[in-house]
């Protein structure tokens, strides 16, 4: 039975056309990839401005004229390709260029393929269900962060590339940060693939802490790199509140960690950290902030992150406004020594225990 849609609310024509975009969006999405990975994307943009017939894209890409037809014609209606009349060539547009040669657009959109396509289809139930369901599609662990090694290749490398493209151009200026402060040890909240460790190794001491699965791979690294010497493992799961960390540090390093978490397990992690900080000590708090992104893009990346979080990840987690942080860290004990941008798109909350005085 079809909606009426009140006075107020009546759609244009263009309104009309969105809301098909939408309803094809899963088709779609998976056109333009196509388009992009077979090479037509990249003929017309070697075509402009003059564009090309359809026998000439399907030449470039070795297909016959009906398949790319039909991939061509969805990029149009995606505004990535246009036609200036139905007998003319077809030549890229600017959010064309943008979806072919930009890094974070190709990232998101292998990410989007190859690790959250598939799951998206249970994103009802993740949502119902407060699980999630779509992990399924990948593995038979609890949390995605439990089986991240041993993901098929294509998964593991496209989840990689999308949670490096935004981790590695922050570690320097945070380094830089933690060598202000005069930081020697350091402890390193779900760190990953040692990344982070194997770069702050070459100056400070290094304990990380995470699932045993990805320590076995942040240990292979940080030896390869020549710092193992320096830096230390515990095994645990960030999830579990009587999982003590160990402690003495002058850092507590949270990087792109706590969006992982619901919030009141954001305070239980919160709760440790600042119990783990020494004389002096204070907790890192690295995220992406919803309210604090400095483009559209950035924000719909975030949006759309979040259901990654809902469906793929662990049924329980989101990107989240720097208020819900704040409260989180007030919740814990701890309050702001600093809150700083640091890149694009990341703020940097420095955090000290409640009681504590500045030093």
């Amino acid at each position: 039975m079809q909606e009426e849609p009140t006075a107020a609310l009546r759609p244009t024509d263009r309104d009309h056309a969105e809301a098909q975009r939408i309803a094809f969006a899963p088709l779609l999405f998976e056109a333009a990839r196509v388009a992009r990975d077979a090479g037509a994307l990249r003929a017309l943009a070697d075509a402009h401005p003059l564009g090309l017939e359809l026998a000439e894209i399907a030449a470039t890409v070795g297909l016959n004229a009906y398949p790319t037809g039909l991939l061509v014609e969805a990029c149009v209606s995606l505004g990535i390709a246009s036609r200036g009349d139905p007998t003319g060539p077809y030549r890229l547009t600017g959010v064309g260029s943008a979806f072919l040669s930009d890094t974070r657009a190709r990232v998101s959109t292998d990410f989007v393929h190859h690790v959250c396509y598939r799951g998206g289809f249970l994103l009802e139930d993740a949502l119902r269900s407060g699980s999630p369901s779509g992990l399924a599609t990948l593995g038979s662990w609890n949390t995605i962060y439990e089986g991240i090694p041993e993901l098929p290749d294509v998964c593991r490398a496209s989840w990689y590339a999308f949670d490096h493209l935004y981790s590695d151009g922050v570690f320097p200026r945070a380094l830089k940060v933690l060598k202000h402060r005069r930081v020697e040890r350091v402890l390193d909240v779900g760190g990953n693939t040692g990344r982070f460790a194997t770069l702050v190794a070459a100056s400070m001491d290094v304990t990380i802490v995470d699932h045993e699965v990805e320590l076995r791979v942040a240990r292979r690294n940080v030896d390869a790199a020549g710092v193992g010497a320096r830096v230390s493992t515990v095994a645990l799961d960030l999830r579990d509140a009587k999982a003590v960390f160990p402690v003495g540090f002058d850092a507590v390093w949270m990087s792109q960690v706590l969006d992982c978490f619901p919030e009141d397990e954001i305070v239980s992690i919160l709760e440790r950290a600042r119990e783990a900080l020494g004389p002096n000590g204070r907790a890192y708090v690295v995220e992406s902030f919803t309210d604090r992104q400095p483009t559209e893009a950035a924000r719909i990346a975030l949006h759309g992150l979040s259901l990654y979080f809902a469906c793929i990840a662990n049924g329980t987690s989101r990107m989240y406004g720097s208020g819900d942080l704040l409260r989180c860290a007030a919740a814990a004990g701890l309050v702001v020594d600093e809150d700083r941008t640091l890149g694009p798109w990341h703020t940097l909350l420095v955090l000290r225990p409640a009681a504590r005085a500045i030093g």
